[in-house]
């Protein structure tokens, strides 16, 4: 690590120490900055460049900008963003002159003719045009919607609503976020061992109404992400104002009621901590639900948000965050093939109705961004979490207790510390530009974890319980190259170092006995990414990429087996294109591999240790929208996904529950007045849930709706989930279970119902 450190410090040195060119004293450059026209806060990520130009850049965290190199003569000046109206500005530049400008951007209504298909800050975010249009689109109802807005996506609930939903992403089960990375303005979400599962990853403490930004990284090709990212990960941004406070009410079948408020504190003319561009606001939710099922889930779920953003100085900006949930449910569980169809439980039954929960987490954040001199910026955030966690559950129902039954409680109280700085540069190598980041951070996670047996939620003895320390320091320096005016190299490197540390005791695998389980290990690892991006036309960004990736696993198996691969290392690499083969047609497709190691997996369920042997995907990911008429558009994902165990007989080698193919999609009607409508699919093909195929988890296709009128000052709206009242399968497992009247256990399928036909409606009132 020191040599590392060492390497990244020197190569930092040089490229701060860059004499000018000669060039520079023959070519002119271009600064400026581009505020939003009403707030007057920055605007991050605004596409800048000049016209009938090769190469540009976008705004930096403080809405700044730079264009270097650039001969002596008349140009316009180009800048836009989906959602931001495009401008043009005539500029004349001499040799050696540096023109500062300060530029407005305006909203304007979704236009897939103004999109790029470039993302010249960004490069390895090629779904940036998709994302951008998704969320000006699809509509969002729910925590659970946002996770859908990655394309390719699919979740299900299996705890009555208040547990994170299962991932399945580019043929990974990713559980509940093991092979999947998700952050909220810098927060990690996934949970390092945590009690019920390796990246446990609970969405549910944001807001949908609060979210602005949804950033997606395929695979593990970018190197700000770590532990977690092999599949992919998600940046979710909340807003940092509002267009105006709001007041929602929602009210649905199943006894579902839901009331929302946003509160806009500083309006336009009010200030708080200067008196520069600011804007602060609060959001409040409260949810609850009886669900579906027979017996009433009695779900509820308070979501509370505050957030300030303000600048401070011309060159700094400050971001505040605090937010709490808290949630509490009872859940029916999955339940097996076999008690449904002999009649014993409906298809919306329980063979376990004491199974449900509780959790809460508390969060604060700070976050400092300064502009530096010689085109750089500096980012630092601190932030801290304090979680809690309580979970019945009863998988195996009578398998190995026939009197008591299977219960179990998970519980987890922890508190999480972090910090994250990255230093942001501009260069100009000749002609060329050079965009350098430096990024470190540390992660410390605290926290006593519990594994319980248990009979109608009382405790009868306990499987495993001690108190954790997890560590994670990280560094990566990541560079962005113009090799010529089309071809662009993105060359990256991260090392992150783990501490695990476990004190507690824990089930002898051999004994049955509470046994000591105790220790304390470190492992390393480096994770080099290289990317490669040609600008064929200013319609076809081609890409190459390829990088190593990881995620940890549970710190109670590290110390059980330290000599284990606990970071499986994982080998992705993928090709494709971000095209329009229309003005008003993008079309995203990429073919992808993805290797990953042997790996220790620890099972939190029943506190034991499973190996599982190298794995082998591929498949291939087309996403397209396309803009039917001034307000009609019509969207679609289809993903195909191949994967197998490679030192498993052929027989037995597939990945249980690993989807081949899904597709999302629909049609949109958008107005930003009047009516507005969507109609949308899912589909989800059926799969082995076992290594042999023996047992099938069924696919599904579901169609649902929304509905709304908008009008200044207020909006009325409806959705209906599974408008054909399908009977289909959420969650799904191969499980060996047995009931209280079977002397002998079964291997079968069991499942968690989704919903049937579920309609809902909500008004708005904005001030």
């Amino acid at each position: 690590m020191k040599q590392l450190a060492t390497v990244l410090l020197a190569w930092l040195v040089s490229i701060c120490g860059l004499a000018p060119t000669a060039a520079a004293q023959t070519t002119a450059t271009l600064r400026g900055t581009v505020a939003d026209s009403l707030s007057g806060l920055p605007v991050v990520g605004l596409s800048v460049g000049l016209q009938g130009q090769p190469g540009g850049t976008a705004t930096d965290a403080l809405g700044q900008f730079r264009l270097g190199g650039i001969a002596p003569g008349t140009y316009s000046l180009r800048i836009g963003a989906l959602g931001y109206r495009a401008q043009t500005v005539p500029v004349t530049l001499t040799a050696g002159e540096t023109r500062s400008l300060k530029l407005t951007a305006a909203t304007a209504t979704l236009s897939l003719s103004e999109v790029t298909v470039s993302q010249p800050r960004d490069l390895n975010q090629s779904l940036a045009a998709i994302s951008h249009i998704d969320q000006l689109l699809r509509p969002v109802n729910s925590a659970q919607d946002l996770l859908r807005l990655v394309p390719g996506l699919f979740i299900a609930q299996h705890a009555g609503g208040g547990k994170a939903e299962q991932i399945f992403l580019r043929g990974f089960d990713c559980d509940h976020g093991t092979d999947f990375a998700v952050s909220v303005d810098g927060l990690p979400v996934n949970m390092v061992s945590h009690a019920h599962g390796q990246g446990y990853a609970d969405f549910h403490f944001v807001i949908p109404e609060t979210v602005e930004q949804l950033k997606v990284y395929k695979g593990p090709y970018t190197a700000r992400f770590g532990d977690f990212a092999t599949a992919g990960a998600g940046e979710f941004t909340t807003k940092t104002r509002l267009d105006h406070s709001q007041v929602k009410l929602e009210v649905g079948q199943f006894d579902t009621r839901r009331a929302l408020v946003l509160l806009d504190l500083l309006g336009s003319s009010r200030h708080l901590l200067s008196k520069r561009p600011e804007s602060a606001y609060v959001a409040a939710e409260y949810n609850f639900t009886n669900a579906y099922f027979d017996q009433p889930q009695h779900f509820k779920r308070f979501n509370g948000l505050g957030k300030y953003t303000g600048q401070l100085s011309e060159n700094t900006s400050l971001t505040l965050l605090g937010s709490h949930f808290t949630s509490r449910w009872d859940a029916s569980g999955q339940i097996p093939e076999r008690a449904v169809r002999d009649g014993s439980i409906s298809r919306y039954g329980s063979i376990d109705p004491s199974e449900g929960g509780n959790t809460s987490r508390t969060n604060a954040s700070i976050a400092l961004t300064t502009a530096l001199p010689h085109d750089a910026v500096l980012r630092q955030q601190a932030y801290y979490s304090k979680y809690d966690f309580s979970l019945f559950s009863n998988f195996t129902f009578f398998l190995r207790d026939p009197v008591n039954g299977d219960e179990i409680e998970q519980t987890d109280d922890r508190h999480l510390f972090g910090y994250t700085a990255t230093y942001d540069r501009d260069d100009q190598l000749g002609a060329r530009q050079l965009h350098s980041t430096l990024g470190v951070g540390t992660r410390n996670d605290f926290s006593n974890l519990g594994l319980y047996t248990a009979a109608q939620r009382r405790i009868l003895g306990t499987t495993s319980q001690g108190k954790l320390f997890e560590q994670n320091i990280n560094t990566y320096l990541d560079e962005t190259l113009s090799l010529t005016d089309r071809l662009t190299v993105n060359a990256a490197v991260r090392a992150d170092f783990f501490t695990f540390d476990f004190r507690g005791n824990s089930v002898g695998e051999n004994t049955g006995e509470l046994e000591p389980l105790r220790g304390r290990v470190s492992h390393a690892r480096v994770s080099p990414k290289l990317n490669l991006y040609y600008q064929l036309t200013p319609a076809v960004q081609l890409f190459a990429r390829s990088g190593f990736g990881f995620h940890s696993n549970d710190a109670r198996g590290v110390i059980r087996d330290a000599n284990a691969n606990v970071l499986p290392r994982a080998i992705g690499s993928e090709v494709g294109s971000t095209f329009k083969p229309l003005p008003s047609l993008v079309v995203n497709a990429a073919l992808w591999s993805l290797h990953l190691q042997d790996e220790l997996v620890y099972v939190g369920d029943d506190a034991v240790v499973e190996s599982t042997g190298p794995t082998q995907r591929y498949g291939l990911d087309v996403s397209l929208r396309y803009q039917l008429s001034r307000r009609l558009f019509l969207d679609g994902d289809f993903n195909y996904n191949h994967g197998r165990q490679l030192d498993a007989p052929s027989e037995a080698n597939y990945i249980p529950l690993a989807p081949t193919f899904t597709s999302i999609g629909g049609l949109t009607y958008k107005a930003p007045r009047g009516l507005s409508g969507s109609l949308r699919y899912r589909h989800i093909d059926s799969r082995p849930a076992n290594d042999d195929g023996s047992i099938m988890a069924r696919g599904y296709f579901l169609f649902d709706a929304v509905l709304a009128y908008t009008t200044p000052r207020f909006q009325i709206g409806a959705t209906a989930e599974n408008l054909l009242n399908v009977a289909w399968n959420e969650a799904q497992f191969a499980t060996e279970t047995r009931l209280r009247t079977e002397t002998t256990p079964v291997d079968e399928l069991h499942f968690t119902p989704g919903t049937p036909f579920y309609a809902k409606v909500n008004v708005s009132v904005f001030f």
